[in-house]
């Protein structure tokens, strides 16, 4: 199994290329196989082995090409059988700290046709999205390290620390700019697909919210109050999205208290035999989780409360509000196939009622303090981002692992093969060069098959197996949702390792 160099211009009907700063051919797509005469069985070639003998070499071309501006460079290449072709050449590249990788797209010659016009301008939009996939890879990987450090720092900072407000706000934007980069790669994959949406846990969910709440508005005088379903069932859900459906309804509830009050939340299991109402929502017969929020602030007036879905319309033009929060909610929750429903009286209050479609499972008791997120065991962080490995030591080192970094695929497979490793856990990215996270753990699964694994990605989607909530972490991610993946993995009664 190769790597994701290539993205979607591995099935491409054109020769694509991936070389690296050596001059060695990384990876090919058939088309390249087959018109060049490659064989790349046993690994990696050299690209000398394809460039004509009395021409320039591989590294007087790139040289070349650096000190172009044309989109395309001419080419002349040994094809299979030994005859040269001559081709149009689009070259991007992809760099790091880590690496220097070209990605080689060779086209006809030019005729002025109207196929080649058509090929060039399919070219020139993969070359686009190719971009937009690497941009995507390396912001994740740069927010994944944001907001590790950041979330770490406010674990360990005392709550009455002046810079604590400023860095919550660094964590908000940083989370912000983690949809954006997601948006970005969902638009660069070559296979439209609807996002996955995995199993997750409500409470936990809520949990993190008010704590997020309290820190940022210590101003407010609010008791918060969670009643929360212990054994609750397990929802798929879009986290990102539904967070900031509850974070619309609960800043509402806030602004509805003034400078103090009560805000109570609750979940509960709810197991439908007949189609229900409740208010303007009609829920089907069925599972469910339902989410409430109540405050007990200024409350709703009853002929404004019909009209709260609407989008635009809004009692609070004072404030430049848009109208948009409850209609933003409504439109999420229902994406998902739940409902909403609110209910309110002048002076007494709001409660909001949000239903999400649920799995009769219950969801892993994931309320741990602090404290429980520490452990002794020895864990292998293998990512080929040397400041990524180097925020994940800080957290889980910090909390009592004996952490082994590798940056990458070979090096980790080097120190497992230590007879005194004693590793329990290995965290590993799935996309890395030369070897991806997916080979190396189907060689762990074969040499070390007692290791628990953690995979982890902010662009490749998960496969059925890695879809479960304790063996795929998505990127990016914070300190603490490290640690809670980390504890359920260590906790998992038997290693689940990739298809």
């Amino acid at each position: 199994m190769k790597s994701d160099f290539l993205g979607g211009l591995a099935k491409a009907t054109w020769p694509v290329v991936a070389i690296d700063s050596a001059w060695t051919i990384q990876e090919a797509n058939p088309a390249a196989i087959e018109a060049l005469g490659l064989n790349l069985t046993g690994g990696v070639t050299s690209a000398s082995s394809i460039w004509p003998m009395d021409g320039e070499g591989p590294a007087d071309f790139f040289t070349r090409w650096e000190g172009s501006v044309a989109a395309f460079m001419p080419l002349r290449l040994r094809g299979t059988g030994g005859g040269i072709r001559s081709y149009q050449a689009a070259v991007t590249v992809e760099q790091s700290e880590a690496r220097k990788l070209f990605l080689v797209q060779l086209l006809p010659p030019t005729a002025g046709g109207t196929v080649e016009a058509s090929i060039a301008h399919k070219q020139k939009l993969d070359c686009a999205l190719q971009l937009a996939r690497t941009v995507s890879l390396d912001f994740n990987n740069a927010l994944t390290i944001i907001l590790g450090h950041t979330s770490l720092m406010l674990t360990k900072m005392e709550p009455n620390n002046p810079w604590r407000k400023a860095l919550m706000e660094v964590e908000k934007s940083a989370a912000k700019a983690a949809e954006i980069a997601n948006d970005l790669g969902v638009f660069s994959r070559p296979e439209k697909e609807p996002k996955v949406q995995m199993s997750g846990n409500l409470n936990l969910l809520l949990q993190r919210n008010v704590e997020s709440f309290k820190s940022v508005r210590p101003d407010k005088q609010i008791n918060w109050v969670l009643q929360l379903e212990r054994r609750l069932f397990s929802a798929k859900f879009d986290e990102a999205k539904l967070q900031q459906a509850l974070v619309k309804v609960m800043e509402n509830a806030i602004e509805s208290l003034g400078q103090g009050g009560k805000i109570v939340l609750y979940t509960k299991n709810l197991e439908l035999t007949e189609p229900t109402q409740d208010r303007n929502t009609q829920l089907a017969a069925g599972s469910y989780v339902c989410a409430e929020i109540s405050d007990n602030g200024c409350g709703i007036e009853a002929d404004v409360l019909p009209r709260i879905f609407e989008p635009f319309f809004t009692t609070k033009k004072e404030t430049k509000h848009r109208g948009l929060g409850l209609a933003w909610v409504y439109g999420i929750v229902t994406n998902h196939g739940g409902g909403v429903a609110v209910s309110s009286q002048p002076g007494l209050g709001t409660s909001v009622r949000i239903y999400l479609p649920a799995d009769k499972k219950y969801v892993r008791d994931h309320s741990h303090h602090t404290n429980d997120l520490s452990g002794t065991e020895t864990i292998l962080m293998v990512d080929d981002e040397d400041l990524l490995l180097t925020m994940g030591e800080a957290v889980l080192a910090s909390y009592g692992y004996r952490v082994l970094t590798a940056n990458s695929g070979q090096r980790a497979l080097d120190i497992l093969s230590a007879p005194d490793s004693g590793i329990d856990l290995m965290i590993t990215d799935l996309v890395m060069p030369n070897m991806s996270g997916r080979e190396l753990v189907e060689h762990v699964n074969r040499i070390a098959p007692h290791i628990r694994v953690l995979c982890s990605s902010g662009y490749v989607r998960p496969t059925t197996a890695e879809r479960d909530d304790v063996t795929y972490l998505q990127k990016p991610f914070t300190s603490q949702e490290l640690l809670l993946k980390v504890r359920q993995a260590l906790a998992a009664p038997e290693p689940t390792h990739v298809d």
